[in-house]
């Protein structure tokens, strides 16, 4: 039962931190940032996310701003959620690249 409820969260957790960082990137020409995987705790107090961002070369910079910039995206996330959790989850990011391992795997297959 627990772990259903994690997923739920979970899910609500990683629509609402894609749509903050759809909002924050739309003023970042050329970039964007997207939440692919989220995993929360099995109290729910730390939410861990994965961001895949494009062009990949800026994907540190990004996520290292992210981590300077957590405690305002804690806020904003706890004012659009605050009425389905009662705590909001410490945040951690971290960046999620899968889609250039796949990448590398294609062109060793190409090659």
């Amino acid at each position: 039962m627990q772990e259903t409820r994690q997923n739920k969260i979970a899910r609500l957790l990683q629509k609402e931190l894609s749509l903050i960082f759809q909002g924050q990137t739309r003023m970042m020409k050329g970039v964007m940032v997207s939440v692919t995987r989220v995993r929360i705790s099995p109290d729910l107090s730390v939410c861990t996310a994965y961001l895949s961002v494009f062009p990949s070369e800026r994907g540190e910079e990004i996520v290292k701003n992210v981590n300077e910039n957590q405690k305002t995206i804690r806020y904003e996330l706890g004012t659009r959620v605050r009425n389905q959790l009662r705590i909001i989850p410490e945040l951690r990011f971290f960046i999620d690249d899968s889609l250039d391992y796949i990448e590398h795997i294609d062109e060793l297959l190409k090659g």
